[in-house]
């Protein structure tokens, strides 16, 4: 039977209809008013956001049958979503609208729960700012079970923050379930970075577009392999300290392992020569070095130093300071150095320094001892304006371990590793960084399930920004590792 066409008038009515109807919302208003915003988690009310961000879902944590959500944007934009068991997913295509329209504004997001037998119950709406400056579009980390017992399933992971998609860049199990640890990259730059690898066919793995370089760095000149990288902006040197690492185990539960040097020192490579030469000190006086750190102008390296530990010393009493060399990267020469941070003056310990892509602002971890912050519970991030010397402890702490950290590459955003959920397994936290004085509330990586973190014992290790996804993966290592690795030759030069 031949079917008749529709007048393109009564079409257009149709169709009308149907978006006034399926975009009319229930009635807000015949509910109970309540002069508090909803329990949620993760914890998403007043943060602020980057325009990228993928759906910041979260679960109700408020008694009801059934909830009624409603996000509008800025200019207006709104989604409606019905849940049944408080989990609020929020489309990527419409999330994304939300984004747009409320660029330099905020998302408001109304909550309603309704119980059989009962009066509905709205909650004063939570807000999140939605900043004009993007971040990074993909984040890398370690993951891995909290803890040293034990080696298995170490794997370094990148995931587009942008929306849930996440994979494998390495995975040890493909490598003889060797250690994996230390991934570094050039300015944020997926295409150049390295990571170490400990075992039997450990190594320094380093990577320029797709292809990977097994480097062998310890030479026979060297007491303890290089770890702990920083890339020289001018991408020609890596800065590594060079470090002999003793772990203790203790029974008191908040500060179970302690990690710490019997000796360190700085090396640093040439990826053009495959030369590795030492950092000399000027004095006579015998330091550790740990955790090198490069300005964005490649004019300065910062690292972490104390005195030279003796034997039988009290690593409850080794405080490191943050100190700096000028460096001439045309002669690869160092100057004297130079004190930047006075850490033992107030009996605290410094390790992590990091620098802002302008140059103006470096933060660090700040403890009671040591240099591997990540057990200390007491372990929290500072800000040291280089500008004017002013040094102050960050908002965006809390009361359990704030450790690694890294800024996005437009100097907007922080990343660092928190373990403010359990205190014992570390999640990636991101602050929006408006000024020295003034950053925005923390926020945890959303997750596509927002009661992941609830079930995930694994912890987040050495979250790093980059600007793009990296495109090479475990085989890629996996075919590295089996080739002939590469040797670097040791040098003297007159620093």
């Amino acid at each position: 039977m031949k079917r008749e066409k529709i007048p393109a008038g009564i079409l257009f009515w149709i169709v009308g209809i149907f978006l006034i109807v399926s975009c009319k919302t229930d009635n807000y208003d015949n509910v109970s008013s309540l002069g508090r915003e909803p329990l949620i988690e993760p914890d998403y009310s007043g943060v602020t956001v980057p325009q990228n961000i993928a759906p910041m879902n979260f679960s109700i944590l408020e008694d009801g049958e059934s909830y009624k959500i409603r996000a509008i944007s800025s200019n207006g934009k709104q989604i409606n979503i019905k849940s049944s068991d408080g989990i609020v997913r929020f489309p990527l295509k419409l999330w994304k609208k939300l984004l747009k329209g409320s660029q330099g504004g905020k998302i408001k997001i109304e909550v309603i729960s309704e119980s059989k037998g009962a009066k509905a119950k709205k909650y004063r709406p939570v807000y999140m700012n939605v900043a004009r400056e993007p971040a990074d579009p993909y984040l890398c980390y370690r993951l891995l079970y909290p803890g040293y017992e034990s080696w298995v399933e170490l794997k370094i992971v990148q995931r587009s923050i942008e929306d849930f998609k996440e994979n494998s860049i390495f995975e040890n199990q493909l490598l003889s379930n060797n250690c994996v640890n230390c991934h570094s990259f050039l300015k944020n730059n997926p295409e150049r970075f390295l990571l170490h690898v400990r075992g039997s066919l450990g190594g320094t793995y380093f990577v320029d577009g797709k292809n990977v370089t097994n480097t062998v760095l310890k030479t026979k000149n060297m007491q303890a392999n290089a770890v702990y990288p920083s890339w020289h902006p001018g991408g020609r040197y890596v800065a590594f300290s060079s470090n002999k690492t003793v772990q203790a185990f203790h029974m008191r539960p908040e500060k179970n392992i302690e990690v710490y040097d019997l000796f360190s020192s700085l090396v640093i490579y040439d990826t053009e020569k495959n030369e590795i030469m030492p950092c000399r000190e000027t004095d006579t006086v015998k330091y550790m070095e740990t955790f090198p750190f490069w300005s964005p102008d490649g004019k300065y390296l910062y690292y972490c130093r104390t005195k030279q530990v003796k034997e039988g010393f009290d690593f409850k009493k080794v405080k490191y300071d943050v100190v700096r060399k000028p460096f001439d990267q045309a002669s690869g020469k160092f100057g004297n150095t130079e004190m930047v941070f006075n850490a033992l003056a107030i009996d605290k310990s410094v390790s992590f320094p990091t620098i802002s892509p302008d140059g103006q602002y470096l933060v660090f971890t700040l403890h009671d001892y040591g240099t591997f912050s990540i057990w200390h519970k007491e372990a929290d991030l500072y800000i040291l304006n280089l500008q004017n010397g002013n040094v102050g402890k960050m908002s965006l702490n809390s009361n359990e371990t704030e450790s690694y950290h890294s800024w996005s590459s437009n100097g907007k955003w922080l990343v660092f590793s928190s373990k403010r959920g359990d205190g014992l397994t570390a999640r990636p936290y991101f602050s929006y960084f408006y000024s020295p004085d003034s950053v925005g509330k923390p926020f945890v990586l959303p997750q596509k399930d927002p009661t992941l973190y609830k079930r995930m014992a694994k912890t987040f290790n050495r979250p790093e920004f980059i600007t793009g996804k990296i495109k090479i993966g475990p085989r890629d290592f996996e075919r590295a590792s089996e080739k002939e690795s590469v040797k670097a030759k040791w040098v003297e030069k007159n620093q």
